[in-house]
């Protein structure tokens, strides 16, 4: 509920009580001089037009019956006077017209929401633009990683065996590490199916995973498909990694490295 403010409540109640103290000090006089100054104090105190107030006491006369109402027009505006007998009895002023509870006079125009107020800052976003945000912190992160690569390749050499005789081939013959998972699925599967069908499934379940769980919270706990299904895929391409470098012996055969040595080289 709108509350009424408190300069507001202070005036009301002093117009009141020099309304009730005016009305005390006017009751032995004349009936119809009583009515009349009451009616000019009400009119003084509410500040409602005094067209309208004459309209409310020719209103009043006519229907108490107690004497007769004449309405005279001037050339201004309309005035009511009301004429009364000698022996008829005044009735007492009361509130004026439009007044509220109490004879309060304020009235309530509109209800305006304290949002449309006090709420002119904009609300922050958890986004920003990509250019120029994202991008510069990406390049300058690139740029760092080139001049690590290079001055790490000017102070450590790589560890190159000798030339390649190509008159003898070493046994077992095994690609980088990074392509052995896909090396240990051909021997197993139809190159068909360990070179295109398993990774071109992987390849498409990762890139439809955003569309499948679209929750944009960043806690673990609420993206429980997302990480799961990460965790799946680099599962199962570590374990086919591992077991090509260190569980594969001469002709590629399964072997156990604590046993029969590691036949791994970089």
């Amino acid at each position: 509920m709108t509350e009424i403010p408190e300069h507001l409540l202070k005036r009301a109640q002093e117009a009141k009580e020099k309304a009730a103290a005016k009305k005390a000090q006017s009751s032995g006089d004349d009936g119809g001089a009583a009515e009349d100054s009451s009616s000019g104090e009400s009119a003084g105190d509410s500040r409602i037009p005094a067209h309208l107030l004459e309209r409310s006491k020719a209103a009043k006369a006519r229907k108490s019956g107690g004497g007769d109402a004449e309405a005279s027009s001037g050339g201004g505006g309309g005035t009511a006077v009301a004429t009364k007998d000698s022996g008829a009895v005044a009735a007492p002023a009361g509130p004026p017209v439009g007044a509220g509870p109490g004879g309060h006079t304020q009235r309530l125009l509109t209800v305006v929401k304290s949002g449309s107020i006090q709420d002119v800052k904009a609300k922050p976003q958890d986004k920003v633009h990509v250019w120029p945000h994202l991008l510069v912190i990406e390049f300058v992160a690139a740029l760092a990683m080139t001049a690590f690569v290079f001055i790490f390749s000017w102070l450590v050499n790589a560890p190159l065996l000798e030339l390649a005789n190509f008159n003898q081939t070493p046994n077992p013959s095994k690609a980088p590490w990074y392509f052995l998972g896909l090396q240990e699925l051909l021997t197993m599967f139809h190159p068909m199916v360990a070179g295109v069908t398993i990774p071109g499934m992987g390849i498409f379940v990762l890139i439809l995973a955003p569309y499948i769980d679209k929750n944009p919270s960043n806690k673990p706990e609420d993206r429980k498909f997302a990480i799961a299904l990460m965790t799946v895929h680099l599962m199962f391409w570590a374990v086919l990694v591992i077991i090509g470098s260190f569980f594969r012996g001469p002709g590629f055969n399964f072997t156990l490295p604590w046993i029969d040595g590691l036949f791994f080289e970089l």
